[in-house]
């Protein structure tokens, strides 16, 4: 009697399979082009008030032509998945390191560029949407990255203000461990679409041994316990 036939993958064990392999591609960019540091005796202490033994820095990428395309791709790809394919009347960077990635995803995906200013520009038209588009206009946000998912919240607020439609936001890498963040953003009305996070870079870090083993721990503890750790390292804490 021959042996039953495993089951056929569903399509959310498909999409999770994709989005765990495109993690762990993004992983391995961010560590080839040096975007990657792990610093747990030295902790960085990030715009949101957090301590982190972490930090990427996205911008990197601009000097690395081959590996922006690869992301690029991987996002066109994922977008057209998971949001559709005529769902966008426009792509919006948001400033600055927002920017370029917002080019290039417009591009890719054919649609009118815009950027959006954390705050107005004091003189002239004390515009802080550069670009044009019709009210009511599908927007998607893009910046680099999102750790609590509050300069999302900023910018998507400018752009409806100004009549955008605004339900998608797109970042390379979404820190993925600090609590409330895509809460934040679902309470807003808004999607965010990522291609990685800290999880994905701790594993291939480990499986490159990228590391000392130490800082490796160290990293670990952190995503276990991201507010216990900042707390214990002079950041903010579960009651700020």
């Amino acid at each position: 009697m021959s042996a039953a036939a495993s089951p056929a993958p569903s399509l959310q064990d498909t999409r999770q399979t994709r989005h765990k392999d495109a993690g762990r591609l993004i992983a391995r960019i961010l560590l080839e082009t040096g975007a990657v540091n792990f610093r747990p005796q030295e902790p960085y202490t990030l715009t949101a008030g957090w301590a982190s033994p972490v930090y990427i820095d996205c911008r990197r990428l601009i000097s690395f032509p081959r590996a922006r395309r690869r992301i690029i791709a991987l996002a066109k790809d994922q977008l057209e998945r998971d949001a559709g394919f005529e769902v966008f009347d426009a792509v919006a960077g948001g400033e600055t390191a927002g920017i370029p990635y917002g080019a290039w995803l417009s591009d890719a995906l054919d649609l009118p560029m815009l950027y959006v200013r954390k705050k107005p520009k004091g003189f002239g038209r004390m515009a802080q949407i550069e670009g044009t588009f019709k009210e009511g206009a599908r927007v998607l946000l893009v910046e680099d990255l999102a750790t609590d998912g509050g300069s999302k919240l900023t910018f998507c607020d400018a752009l409806r203000s100004a009549g955008a439609d605004v339900s998608h936001a797109f970042v390379v890498f979404f820190y993925g461990v600090f609590p409330g963040a895509l809460k934040s953003l679902e309470e807003a009305g808004v999607t965010l679409h990522f291609l990685a996070t800290w999880w994905d870079v701790l594993e291939e870090a480990e499986a490159q041994h990228a590391f000392p083993h130490a800082a490796i721990e160290g990293v670990r503890d952190f995503l276990h316990d991201p507010v216990g750790w900042s707390e214990r390292n002079g950041g903010r804490g579960a009651g700020a």
